[in-house]
């Protein structure tokens, strides 16, 4: 990956595993901006279910990718993604139509290429922490700062119902490792914290600890 010029931080691991506060509490405390990748994944397919477009169907998908503008920034540090002029508001994100089709629309390889490149464009601009799934694999494989941050299916379970999200882990995991683009797996020279019994602080500490040396 070409285009690297600030510090990039690459934040992956499978649904709630505590990836998301994490990267969000490491880049305010680095003053940097915090990016949910599966934020921008999720914002397109809810623009795709806005469209009456059905998240199974690759072609149409494709079609509407074509026709759609993005529009990356920031707000507090952290990352914001508009579709078309308009900005989803989380609840909008996280509702259960977007749950069942996020991982069929981030399966398709060309909504991978095209969010990959806005992905990479907030690197060029000033230095990020960016979450997601194949952000120390794919995004940014050249930094040094890779981790990826697990728990156990129970705790996730835990985490998800938390969140106000009722989905299946067991089948997001399958769906997300077993892809043909980009799947989910631990990044080569990855760093791996199980935050199964740690708090927010103590793995951030631990990513810091990386960081800083």
């Amino acid at each position: 990956m070409s285009g690297e010029t600030s510090l990039v931080i690459a934040i992956d691991g499978p649904a709630a595993s505590g990836k998301s506060t994490v990267a969000k509490q490491l880049a305010a405390e680095l003053q940097i901006v915090f990016v949910s990748s599966g934020g921008m994944y999720r914002a397109f397919t809810w623009w795709v279910l806005e469209n009456g477009v059905d998240p199974a169907d690759t072609v149409a998908v494709e079609a509407l990718l074509e026709k759609t503008v993005f529009q990356c920034g920031e707000e507090n540090n952290i990352g914001t993604i508009a579709v078309n002029g308009r900005l989803p508001e989380w609840k909008q994100l996280a509702n259960d139509r977007v749950n069942g089709g996020v991982s069929l629309v981030a399966a398709i390889p060309a909504v991978r290429l095209r969010l990959v490149d806005e992905q990479r464009a907030y690197a060029r601009k000033r230095g990020v922490v960016m979450e997601g799934r194949d952000i120390g694999s794919v995004v940014f494989p050249d930094t040094p700062y890779k981790f990826y941050i697990d728990a156990s299916p129970e705790v996730r379970e835990r985490r998800r119902r938390a969140e106000g999200i009722d989905d299946s882990i067991a089948a997001r995991d399958k769906m997300d490792s077993s892809r043909e683009a980009s799947p989910l797996v631990i990044p080569k020279d990855a760093t791996v914290v199980d935050s199964s019994h740690l708090t927010v602080e103590e793995v951030v500490e631990k990513v810091k600890e990386v960081i800083v040396g």
